[in-house]
């Protein structure tokens, strides 16, 4: 077993050759060192689970950050993996119950697809997307990317085939690049905001986070699929996670005007009565972006319950409609007050 280690230049073929996570009598297990780490409100990517890890070199720690992504030394490993859970069939199975404390998974249980790095460079971060082989023993570099033709089972019975895409390294800009000027990767969830408290003290007390405030300073964390807080709440945390490495002021996607972070106000910047900047296929034509209590006339809603790749958002990551998370949004316009003047179709 290969310990967890940082290659500065080279980029192995083999994903066990970082030694962040190995298989060992049919198990996908985590190195010792290495940080499981979950979000409070995750990226939705084709109801795919994820075990996420990241490791620091030895006596190396982040510095905490409010607002923006944590500073993470030079030599840092973060590592995404994706997989499917198996029914007493072998089909893999869509459930929104994440398993967030998995620290190892049992490979009868589940498939693996696709595992993927963020590794921080003296020149900055680089993504090294890394693909599993049928037998579940090793994960290959694959900077072209792949696609994998699957069914996936729902729990309430009902089949649903797609097109499981791997990204390849350029695509993996299009969420990783948050600025589109300075171009430069980044992580997407490691921020405070989508971290639960628990985890950041976790972190503070191992010494591989320097900077934390009090517990009472912290943003609150908010999980979209928790009843008891605020619809609102909830919706804008998942548009944050799932839009605004893209729709932010300085993204890839600044030239629409609209703004999917927290720091938007929920008026036109973030498509409230707002005319989208190009008509066309992505409009569903439906003449704003949001309008108050009308999720049906709503071309954010449109986008996301779409799949067609021509008007589909997110462009990347998906193949499946979010339908739990549709309904949320759903709600929360739904919930709105205002009038955007004119009729929206």
């Amino acid at each position: 077993m290969t310990p967890p280690q940082f290659h500065a230049q080279t980029n192995p073929e083999r994903l066990s050759d970082w030694g962040v996570l190995y298989t060992d009598q049919g198990t996908l297990r985590v190195a010792e060192g290495v940080q499981v780490y979950r979000l409070a409100t995750p990226l939705f990517s084709d109801y795919a689970q994820k075990l996420r890890t990241v490791w620091l070199p030895p006596g190396q720690s982040a510095r905490y950050s409010p607002s923006s992504v944590f500073e993470f030394p030079v030599g840092t490993v973060i590592s995404k993996t994706f997989y499917y859970r198996r029914d007493a069939q072998g089909r893999d199975r869509v459930s929104e119950a994440p398993n967030p404390e998995a620290t190892k998974l049992d490979l009868r249980d589940v498939r693996l697809i696709e595992t993927r790095l963020l590794v921080r460079r003296e020149s900055g971060w680089v993504a090294l997307p890394y693909v599993w082989n049928e037998d579940q023993t090793e994960a290959r570099l694959t900077r072209a990317g792949a696609s994998f033709a699957l069914r996936q089972v729902r729990d309430d019975g009902g089949e649903e085939p797609f097109t499981y895409m791997v990204p390849d390294s350029n695509q993996c800009a299009g969420c990783h690049a948050p600025n589109v000027k300075a171009g430069q990767l980044q992580p997407i969830g490691l921020k405070a905001r989508h971290l639960p408290a628990e985890q950041l003290g976790a972190w503070s007390s191992a010494g591989i986070l320097q900077g934390m405030p009090l517990a009472a300073d912290l943003p609150r964390a908010i999980d979209w699929t928790d009843e008891s807080i605020d619809v609102g709440s909830r919706a804008r945390a998942y548009l944050d996670i799932n839009c605004s490495h893209c729709h932010n002021r300085s993204g890839p996607a600044d030239t629409s005007g609209l703004v999917l972070d927290l720091s938007a106000e929920p008026d036109v910047a973030m498509g409230v009565c707002k005319p989208p900047v190009a008509a066309g296929q992505g409009t569903g034509n439906r003449r704003f972006g949001i309008v108050p209590g009308r999720p049906d006339e709503s071309i954010l809603l449109y986008r996301m319950e779409s799949t067609d790749p021509g008007a589909m958002m997110p462009e990347l990551g998906r193949g499946l409609a979010h339908r739990e998370g549709n309904a949320l949004v759903r709600r929360w316009i739904s919930a709105l007050s205002g009038d955007c003047g004119v009729s929206a179709t």
